[in-house]
């Protein structure tokens, strides 16, 4: 069967080396990484980080430009993006901090498009390509501030001793090399043969994640990374192996299911979890009250933990420390935009979600599989972290991405010809066919006999 219907061939060019250049570069700013220790240590907002993030904009509208008629072409999610922007910049008129909420709009607008860019021109093994070499600069650069500047690359209070790298804090250097680690073993398993960069990348980046000892991380890696090589080994397998594997993963989801249903602690305390989530489910319940209070417009996008919002003191001085946020993805959202806000990004997810699993055969196999395997990890990380319709924010632009490249058609499939070798030892049946009438001698046909 092999021999008879090659692989595809996808005509596909990837991008020139400084067109890759400059999407690298904005793909670090999105982490946050360097800038924000360096110039905002308090990981407060200052004018010069305002400043700093115009020439990215600048890029971005650049890119755009260069890539116009694959961005027309990407009109569905375009056209999401600007409903969901304005859906948040119309929060202004309600929001506790209009200055904030509209500033953080326009943020999210120019990274959102840069995350649609992203999907619209890197295809096929491009995306994670590129993500992979994003990772491994930024997991290079972690290395070099732990040992060179541990000052910044090593938390020295909070957590201390654990490494954090180029970011804030370890758990966002962890979101970052599960990211990268993902792209990495994707492109192991795509058709794309450099194999050299993507090994170092895989192994960088997970010696990072270990580093952090965030369980949450060290979950999405496995999780990320496993479901690459599941879905790889499976198309190397054929189809039994596929019917065995399938039957394998629903049964053992269905179990840990019911588990962590029936018994959720003991599932939390084997994963190393207090029952409480480290005091999340507490900021939970007072969250949901305040939910309450405005079910239907939140507080305003991005304006309900500000170092001056009410709100956000009570629920400070309740808990007894100060939460940054509400980590959880979700919950966020309805304290922002209140429930039209989280069924509209919902939607978005659903959507990013049916379009990457109906891809899997043929272009989910030609990427690695990265966008099914990052969406189990994105949704994962809804959970605890708040990663839905952030501005400046890797996880989302990364769904944003994948969204698009399920909503454009795939570039058109050409079929490499067959060796000679194949073609003269039968190969060629694939395209050729042989008459299905014998010959009546081995010198051609007899003519027949009239009577």
């Amino acid at each position: 069967m092999n021999l008879a219907r090659p692989d595809p061939v996808f005509d596909e060019p990837e991008p020139p080396l400084w067109e890759q250049a400059a999407a690298i570069g904005v793909i670090v700013m999105l982490t946050g990484a360097l800038i924000g220790p360096v110039f905002a240590p308090l990981q407060q907002e200052t004018p010069i980080l305002r400043l700093i993030w115009l020439p990215v904009y600048a890029v971005t509208l650049g890119l755009c430009c260069w890539r116009a008629e694959r961005m027309v072409k990407a009109w569905p999610a375009l056209l999401i993006l600007v409903l969901l922007c304005l859906h948040a910049y119309a929060s202004k008129y309600w929001s506790i901090d209009p200055g904030v909420t509209s500033r953080r709009t326009l943020a999210l607008f120019f990274s959102s498009l840069f995350a649609i860019y992203l999907g619209a021109v890197f295809r096929g093994p491009h995306l994670p390509r590129v993500l992979m070499l994003s990772g491994l600069l930024m997991g290079l650069g972690s290395l070099v501030m732990v040992f060179a500047f541990p000052a910044i690359g090593i938390h020295q209070y909070d957590n201390a001793g654990l490494w954090r790298g180029l970011w804030y804090e370890k758990n966002q250097m962890g979101v970052v090399m599960v990211a990268g680690a993902i792209a990495a073993a994707a492109c192991l398993a795509s058709m794309d043969r450099r194999r050299l960069l993507p090994a170092l990348a895989l192994v960088v980046t997970t010696v990072l994640v270990l580093a952090t000892q965030s369980k949450t991380s060290l979950l999405c890696l496995l999780i990320g990374v496993g479901v690459v090589g599941a879905l790889w080994a499976m198309r190397q397998g054929g189809p039994a192996l596929t019917v065995v594997a399938l039957w394998f993963g629903v049964v053992l989801t269905g179990i840990v299911g019911y588990v962590f249903i029936t018994e959720p602690a003991v599932v939390l305390k084997a994963l190393g979890k207090d029952p409480s989530l480290t005091g999340r489910t507490d900021i939970w319940v007072a969250l949901m009250r305040e939910v309450g209070e405005r079910p239907w417009t939140g507080f305003g996008y991005q304006a309900f933990w500000g170092r001056d919002s009410v709100p956000a003191a009570f629920i400070r001085a309740e808990t007894q420390w100060p939460v940054p946020s509400a980590h959880n993805g979700w919950i966020d959202l309805l304290i922002q935009l209140g429930w039209p806000g989280a069924f509209s990004v919902g939607f978005a997810v659903a959507l990013a979600f049916l379009t990457s699993l109906f891809r899997i055969p043929v272009a989910g196999a030609r990427e690695g599989y990265f966008g099914i395997a990052y969406f189990a990890v994105f949704l994962l990380l809804s959970l605890s972290e708040s990663v839905l319709l952030t501005n400046a924010n890797l996880p989302w632009a990364l769904l944003l991405a994948i969204m698009t490249r399920g909503l454009l058609a795939d570039p058109e499939v050409l079929r490499s010809p067959l060796p000679q070798g194949r073609l003269a030892h039968g190969g060629g049946a694939a395209y050729l066919t042989r008459s299905r009438i014998a010959a009546h001698s081995p010198h051609g046909r007899r003519p027949l006999p009239v009577r």
